[in-house]
């Protein structure tokens, strides 16, 4: 079955490109211009991957990917005017699997959609069919199957498909020195355009919801110069 891809975006020329790019190619398409029918839509079905502008009449894109509307585990992807850094930093960091600026290459749009739906499916079977899908550290038990932390206390992080092959990559590898492109490679492959920041942003969004105490110490730890390494115990749990 082809993938099914919500569109939010309120200009109507636009809209009607990125449709038929993704048509053309073999996408099913639900296209919305208002955030309220958006969301009446999404409470109706759930899509493989979602779309979305940041400037919309009637809402904002950025609190909608933010908020706890769209389901965590499912993809969903920026498409915006603003091309700051700062703009491309601040959408990753709050849960979008990939970031694309406006005017883009119809071309590109559809095979960056393609990368990040190949990334979640790989993520969801791998974790699927792996019998060491379970993990415990540092206070935290994280389910890969079910996209899920959960702390002693019985407090519960629901991670999104890019946080959690992240935290997949990093439990894999305790201990070790993971750079940035041993992690880009081993949560989305290599991006058509070269972008750091984009991993710090992701990495520094794991952290927060890991940190459940003030005084917890630095699981994920920056070594400058090299990347990251993770430094607590991991036991795995079939």
């Amino acid at each position: 079955m082809s993938a099914l891809v919500y569109l939010l975006e309120d200009d109507v020329d636009i809209s009607r490109l990125i449709e038929r790019s993704l048509v053309q190619q073999g996408f099913t398409m639900r296209s919305f211009r208002r955030l309220a029918e958006f969301e009446r839509e999404l409470r109706r079905q759930t899509p493989d991957l979602c779309l979305i502008d940041l400037s919309l009449p009637d809402g904002d894109g950025l609190s909608l990917i933010n908020g706890n509307t769209l389901p965590e585990n499912m993809p969903r992807v920026i498409v915006t005017g603003r091309g700051s850094v700062t703009d491309k930093v601040v959408g990753l960091e709050i849960g979008a699997d990939d970031y694309i600026v406006k005017p883009f290459e119809p071309r590109e749009l559809v095979a960056r959609l393609r990368a990040v739906l190949r990334r979640s499916r790989k993520s969801r079977e791998a974790a699927e069919s792996d019998p060491h899908s379970v993990a415990i550290f540092g206070g935290w038990t994280a389910n890969l199957k079910a996209c899920t932390l959960t702390h002693a206390d019985g407090h519960q992080v629901t991670l999104s498909s890019s946080e959690n092959s992240l935290l997949e990559a990093f439990l894999r590898a305790p201990g070790r020195v993971l750079s940035r492109s041993n992690l880009l490679d081993a949560t989305q492959g290599r991006s058509n355009e070269p972008f750091d920041r984009s991993m710090d942003a992701r990495v520094c969004r794991l952290r927060r919801k890991i940190a459940r105490a003030p005084d917890d110490g630095e699981v994920i730890r920056t070594v400058y110069g090299a990347g990251y390494i993770f430094t607590a115990e991991v036991d795995w749990n079939g």
